[in-house]
């Protein structure tokens, strides 16, 4: 960095112990398994899905109901290769626990409006992967 260029404060906001970063990582291992599950089911659904519909020779227009599993699907993957869950972000809470019920809230405000815009960057970032398998489904000549 150049001696003109002013450096800019950081926002630091403390973390517990868990692992918990704001924006970051709210869930640990064992939800991360749990999104790695649900992610696959819904993408597999989303082709097994295609898959019938081509098989029943469904209007091609048809073939945009794959968004939904997809986009769920493609969420899910997401959430686990960010460690990060948009659900707790909501609800305001991580979870680095080895089961459900072993969530820790997230009290501070900043923390909570850091959580809130991954969940967004998340929830566009997944949209436009469901998207795009969608137009690779109608766009297939089957």
């Amino acid at each position: 960095m150049s001696a003109s260029q002013p450096t800019l404060p950081r926002l630091v906001i403390a973390q517990p112990e868990d692992g918990y970063v704001p924006g970051v990582c709210n869930i640990g291992p064992w939800e991360i398994r749990r999104r790695w599950a649900f992610g696959i089911a819904g993408l597999a659904v989303a082709a097994l899905l295609l898959a019938g519909l081509v098989a029943a020779h469904a209007p091609v227009l048809a073939r945009v109901v794959v968004l939904l599993p997809a986009w769920g699907g493609a969420f899910s993957v997401l959430q686990a290769r960010r460690r990060f869950c948009g659900a707790y972000a909501l609800r305001r809470v991580s979870n680095f626990g080895a089961g459900y019920g072993t969530v820790r809230p997230v009290g501070e405000e900043a923390a909570h409006r850091a959580d809130l815009a991954a969940l967004r960057r998340m929830a566009r970032d997944s949209l436009a992967v469901g998207l795009v398998i969608t137009a690779v489904a109608l766009l297939l000549p089957l």
